[in-house]
């Protein structure tokens, strides 16, 4: 297998392991929303109390050293944490940002986040994005063939 295949892999069971932490704190999850800078947090929390949460998973230390985007997801978001496996050489991660180590059954916040609250009409925007994608998402799983809806 390779190195790109297994970073997939592990990227794909930590984001499991994270979504199901972010449920059972009661914050409903998304992967993959994007921004209007076209960034795409791997996952997007949203709190009951209108809070958004994101979530940038690191599969390995070359995945961490190559991402030069992160920073771009502070100003959207009043939470902000790397996620990363068990194994991870936590050391190399930034210790102002909130770290949640998961695999795929579940997670654990290791380092709590640091809260940026955003401002009003960039909160009301995303809350939206993520409403409208989360719904359209879930009208795919209901009707496969219909109208594609990627413009979001």
């Amino acid at each position: 297998m390779q190195a790109s295949e297994i970073g997939r892999l592990t990227a794909a069971k930590i984001a499991r392991g994270v979504m199901r932490l972010m449920i059972a704190m009661d914050v409903a999850p998304l992967q993959e929303v994007g921004l209007k800078s076209g960034r795409r947090p791997d996952i997007l929390g949203l709190g009951r109390d209108g809070s958004l949460t994101a979530i940038e998973i690191k599969s390995s230390r070359a995945d961490f050293m190559a991402d030069g985007k992160w920073h771009e997801y502070l100003d959207h978001a009043d939470f902000f944490f790397f996620a990363v496996a068990p194994d991870f050489p936590t050391r190399i991660l930034p210790e102002a940002e909130g770290l949640i180590l998961a695999d795929a059954y579940g997670g654990e916040i290791i380092r709590p986040s640091i809260k940026r609250p955003l401002p009003p009409a960039r909160r009301r925007a995303l809350t939206l994005r993520f409403a409208r994608l989360a719904a359209m998402r879930a009208q795919s799983l209901e009707d496969p063939e219909g109208r594609a809806w990627e413009g979001l």
